[in-house]
């Protein structure tokens, strides 16, 4: 049967009119709760739609024979899910007194699977309180007259339809429409930078790979990736595994991988922090944007004691970061989730605002994490995106690749790419998102990664500066740049100086190791990084003898520090104008507005 096509602008606005029939009897904060389960039923009934004829009479013929229907109207269906119930939209709507009842049992004809999607959204409850309102039949006659066949909408459509939703009902109800979902673009460009070095998933026939988002939101992520390896290997297949904490965002996931064939047994509502729900499993690949600075208060027992009864063994063992931001926490739980290098090993992107770069002093735990993942040459390549790219801040935002099966080339180094200044805008904002990334933005970020070179470009042309013009003192801006994971580090030592006593000569320590050796005086007390690949006692006697002689290092309170200074890597120095240009400027300002007051007075 040919169909219309559907404008997906239009069919959100026409979705989003449904909320015109519940003002008054629903706060403007709760209009999700009916839309969202609602526009996800009528989707899996046009779904089923085709097959539905066909599940009724395997129905009636297998259990007439005495047998379990449920795999014979799976492979009827042609699908993972089933609806056992003669009802439909269509025939729901010629029963207006019975609508309630009538919907309630359309819902339990589902397969369990399904059944568990509208648990989640407890919608047994919106339905009792659209009957009371009288609203229940309209609402669902609304529905009705929306085709969301996968003819007429396709999967991506939906999924940017569900989203779109989403990010209303928040800014609605004031949430952060960022904890559900990442913007298109900024995954596309993650999933390339993933598979850009994986040629056996990309070109041979039947390969299998794992892909695990632990923050999977509505499934944004695990639906781009399998579409972006579809695109490039049709015969190669991804299987996905999710977690997700929100009620709602789980049950739009879950739907929609089950109308994509996929295992949603494999897709767990809970918090992946306090409860992984796929404990022991180790994925291919793995991609996450978890909640920027959400502290994690409510879980802290959970994860300190994993910390420190589990110590390495566990998810959490390098350290643990302050709990007002969990960032590094979802970071060290897909380390803990990479296969073995001799297994073939594992390569993730993980979305990151600026503070886990560098918060945290020498000996903290963010510091800790960094150095236990530079240490192991871990960190592949930090990719800096532009601002306003997120729907719910417009916060410096970094993704961070992180492999265990770095390529030669690549081992013992890292790659800092600044790709903030690639964007267009948008032609219309969304909440706090108001610059995209183009095709040939995420192609030419794509390129830069690949090839891992240092790149300076020209500032006027946009176009990379050649060594020779380099060389010869042009000043070009650096794009990309290679770093040794040691260049991260950093020793921080202690110099103290000598308490004196009233005379002038300093006190002595009259016990302990120290005996006989100047005591030092804590108001003096001083601390001084050391680049890691720096000998301290070189860098004492260069930088710091030389000002204070009767300094010394304490080097029982020296530490090693890890921090990535990334902007300071871009920074390119802007020489002050000449006195006399500047001179000059505000001789022809002053001469103007000495002009202006004359023409006033006259």
């Amino acid at each position: 049967m040919d169909r219309p096509s559907t404008n997906q602008t239009n069919l959100s606005s026409f979705i989003w009119s449904v909320a015109d029939l519940l003002r008054g009897d629903y706060k403007q904060s709760e209009y999700g709760r009916v839309i969202l389960p609602f526009t996800v039923l009528r989707r899996l009934d046009c779904v089923l739609e085709d097959t539905k004829a066909a599940v009724l009479k395997e129905k009636e013929k297998r259990e007439a024979a005495g047998l379990n229907p449920e795999p014979f109207l799976l492979k009827k269906a042609g699908l993972l899910f089933y609806n056992t119930s003669p009802l439909d939209f269509k025939t729901l709507m010629g029963d207006q007194d019975n609508i309630a009842e009538n919907l309630f049992s359309y819902i339990q004809a589902f397969s369990p699977e399904v059944r568990d999607i509208f648990e989640c959204f407890d919608f047994h409850v919106q339905l009792e309180r659209l009957a009371k309102a009288d609203l229940l039949y309209l609402v669902a006659e609304k529905f009705a007259g929306i085709d969301l066949h996968p003819d007429v909408v396709t999967n991506e459509q939906m999924g940017t339809v569900f989203e779109e939703l989403i990010r209303k009902f928040a800014e609605i109800s004031n949430e952060t429409a960022g904890e559900h979902f990442t913007p298109r673009e900024v995954i596309r460009l993650m999933v390339n930078l993933l598979f850009i070095e994986d040629d056996d998933a990309l070109t041979k026939p039947g390969i299998v790979r794992s892909l695990y988002d632990p923050t999977a939101g509505t499934g944004g992520m695990l639906s781009v990736a399998q579409e972006h390896l579809a695109e490039q290997n049709p015969d190669a297949r991804l299987v996905m595994y999710g977690q997700e904490l929100n009620g709602e965002s789980y049950a739009i996931c879950k739907a929609d991988m089950l109308i994509k064939g996929q295992d949603i047994s494999q897709i767990i509502h809970g918090n992946t922090l306090s409860d992984d729900g796929l404990p022991g499993k180790q994925f291919d690949y793995m991609l996450s944007n978890p909640p920027f600075g959400v502290e994690w208060k409510k879980i802290q027992k959970a994860i300190k004691d994993e910390h420190t009864k589990e110590g390495f063994n566990g998810r959490f063992g390098p350290g643990l970061p302050r709990v007002s931001d969990g960032s590094l926490l979802f970071l060290m739980h897909l380390i803990s989730k990479m296969r073995p290098t001799k297994d073939g090993g594992s390569r993730f992107g993980i979305v990151l605002n600026g503070s886990p770069l560098f918060t945290g002093n020498a000996g903290s735990g963010e510091s800790e994490i960094r150095r236990y993942v530079l240490e192991n040459d871990l960190l592949e390549a930090i990719i800096g995106l532009p601002t306003d790219m997120f729907y719910n801040t417009g916060i410096s935002t970094y993704i961070w690749i992180v492999t265990n099966r770095k390529p030669k080339h690549r081992q013992g180094k890292v790659q800092l790419i600044d790709a903030s200044g690639m964007w267009q805008k948008m032609r219309k904002s969304l909440g706090s998102k108001r610059k995209e990334l183009s095709d040939d933005h995420i192609a030419e970020i794509t390129r830069l990664f690949g090839e891992a070179k240092e790149v300076t470009i020209d500032p006027e042309t946009g176009k990379p500066l050649s060594r020779k013009a380099s060389a010869s003192g042009s000043v070009g801006t650096p794009i990309s740049r290679i770093f040794k994971t040691s260049d991260f580090g950093y020793q921080t030592i202690t110099v103290e100086r000598p308490l004196l006593k009233k005379n002038g000569e300093p006190q002595l320590e009259t016990k302990g190791k120290r005996k006989g050796h100047p005591k030092p005086d804590s108001k003096l007390r001083d601390t001084e990084e050391v680049p890691l690949d720096e000998d301290i006692h070189e860098y004492f006697e260069r930088e710091v003898k030389p000002h204070v002689p009767d300094a010394w290092i304490d080097e029982d309170k020296t530490k090693i520090g890890y921090e990535i200074p990334f902007n300071r890597h871009f920074y390119v120095f802007k020489p002050p104008r000449e006195l006399d240009e500047i001179d000059a400027e505000l001789k022809g300002v002053t001469d103007r507005i000495v002009a202006m007051i004359g023409e006033l007075s006259s």
